[in-house]
């Protein structure tokens, strides 16, 4: 079975970004992410309508990676310690050395291939030194900028489930891409 210590995430580095602990103080910026209509498109989750809502989320966030079940990680540029978006491999199955991947990105720097860029980083430490065997990330298939990221980066089309989410009055539908960990 998969051993984890998440207690303490390191700092991830690529050729534009810089990926670190989430931290109390970036709830303005998540606040802000969370509470825009376009970024939470296709999320299935209540969107923030108050700082309080982004200082609860951190505290998930933090509690998640005390009980080594999750690493999420804030996203921001060198140069610049805002935080711009959220990337992580969360519900970890310790026993099937699996995770699913999930990332948020401000809509200001979408098209830039950032989160292309946080997903290599945080997929080669997932597999590197957590020692994950496959990774897992679910979305909406209408959500093509996500879809287009995913594929991107490696990963394939596993399933398509029809109308599995009950979301804001509406059924919607689910794929789901998978990436095994390199040979």
């Amino acid at each position: 079975m998969l051993t984890l210590d998440l207690t303490s995430l390191p700092t991830l580095t690529t050729s534009r970004l810089v990926l670190r602990e989430v931290r109390m103080e970036d709830a303005p910026e998540l606040f802000a992410m969370r509470s825009d209509p376009e970024v939470m498109r296709y999320v299935h989750r209540p969107m923030a309508v108050s700082i309080d809502d982004a200082h609860a989320l951190i505290t998930k966030i933090q509690d998640i990676q005390r009980a080594n079940e999750g690493a999420q990680w804030a996203v921001t540029m060198k140069g610049d310690d805002r935080c711009i978006g959220l990337i992580g491999l969360w519900r970890i199955i310790k026993e099937h050395y699996r995770a699913e991947l999930g990332y948020t990105l401000s809509r200001a720097h979408w098209g830039k291939g950032l989160m292309s860029e946080a997903i290599a980083a945080v997929m080669d430490h997932g597999f590197d030194a957590f020692g994950l065997h496959s990774v897992e990330a679910w979305t909406e298939p209408r959500n093509v900028g996500s879809v287009r990221t995913l594929e991107k980066n490696g990963f394939v089309r596993e399933a398509h489930f029809s109308e599995n989410i009950f979301w804001d009055g509406a059924f919607c539908d689910t794929v789901v891409y998978g990436k095994l960990a390199p040979k």
